[in-house]
């Protein structure tokens, strides 16, 4: 039996059994980067609901439900869920609706300021809720292995290019660097893919809310990692000055409520920008073996976008010149055989 078919079947036993004789309507609402997919469920009583589907043998649902509850006890909007299937894979959510902040961003970007502020809000709440031994550690391993991504699957399988021994024993120099400044940051909880894609305009809240969607993937990290992830995203970018003045903003808001940020403006952008530096080097090499592994193609559309967060800050710090040098070596390869990232 196809997923297709299980899909349709479990509605049929789980949600069509509460509207006999009535049509359910099934259409898609969003994938992801993962294997888990996402379908709206109209209605006939003109409601709306969310059905998660994660192949039990690809995906596991028990973090999503854990981190649900810690959003939830933060009161932060997450999707309510009603039904929990994990042998087979299924959840029934709560629909947030259709109204992304990126969709907001990307049609109003004079209202910028006034959505993003929400956001901050969110944030802060979100670390504040923070404790130690409830989620699992962003530790050294897992930086490494995401930034092992960039050589595997960038450098070699997009770029089709083999580092020299002194470029591979730089890179890794470099990877220690980036992880030793991860590290060394206050642990807070962290969503990972906190960006505007995923945040919902919540309208059917009491008040205007925003709602949080993929954070299954949490853990306990870097004070700065979520907020990288939110101004410099994978879909949208924005002048320098806006968003150092977002940052800031940010920083004055986590002081204000005893987050544990450094004290210097200063200090606190140089530890978003590294920490933004191994975001955005795990990014090309995802997105890369989205393409190549996956078969999703679209993704590679946003690499440019990444390489130049890379050199950007790379071109900042003396210590990460190798990595400029070496941007500029891929290139050069690249222009020479007519093609470019």
């Amino acid at each position: 039996m196809s997923r297709n078919q299980q899909i349709r079947q479990w509605i049929a036993r789980h949600v069509a059994l509460r509207y006999p004789g009535a049509e359910i309507g099934i259409a898609p609402a969003s994938a992801d980067a993962s294997f888990r997919r996402y379908f709206r469920l109209t209605l006939p009583d003109g409601g709306t609901r969310i059905l998660m589907d994660a192949p039990p043998d690809k995906e596991d649902c028990r973090p999503f439900l854990q981190v649900a509850g810690l959003f939830a006890e933060a009161g932060i909007c997450v999707p309510e869920i009603e039904i929990a299937d994990l042998e087979n894979g299924f959840l029934l959510l709560s629909d947030l609706g259709r109204a992304g902040l990126l969709a907001a961003l990307q049609s109003e970007p004079g209202c910028a300021d006034a959505l993003m502020r929400p956001a901050l809000d969110v944030l802060t709440r979100w670390q504040l809720a923070s404790r130690p031994h409830v989620l699992p550690p962003c530790d050294a391993a897992l930086l490494r292995r995401e930034l092992q991504l960039f050589p595997d699957w960038f450098i070699a399988r997009h770029l089709g290019k083999t580092l020299s021994e002194a470029q591979q024993q730089s890179l890794q120099t470099l990877f220690r660097q980036i992880i030793d400044s991860a590290l060394a940051q206050p642990r807070v909880f962290v969503h990972r893919d906190f960006m505007p894609r995923n945040l919902m305009v919540v309208e059917s809240a009491p008040t205007p809310a925003l709602g949080v969607l993929d954070f299954q993937d949490a853990v306990y990290g870097p004070i700065a990692y979520d907020v990288v992830s939110l101004f410099r995203d994978a879909f949208i970018s924005w002048e320098e000055e806006r968003e150092l003045d977002w940052v800031v903003r940010y920083w004055e808001k986590a002081r204000a409520a005893a987050l544990p940020v450094p004290a210097d403006f200063g200090d606190f952008w140089r530890d978003y920008e590294w920490m933004g530096l191994q975001r955005h080097m795990k990014v090309l090499g995802i997105f890369c073996r989205l393409n190549y592994r996956d078969g999703k193609a679209h993704y590679l559309a946003d690499l440019p976008r990444f390489v130049a967060y890379a050199k950007k800050t790379a071109s900042r710090y003396n210590a990460l010149t190798p990595l400029l040098n070496l941007f500029d070596a891929l290139e050069n390869t690249r222009s020479q055989s007519g093609s470019a990232f």
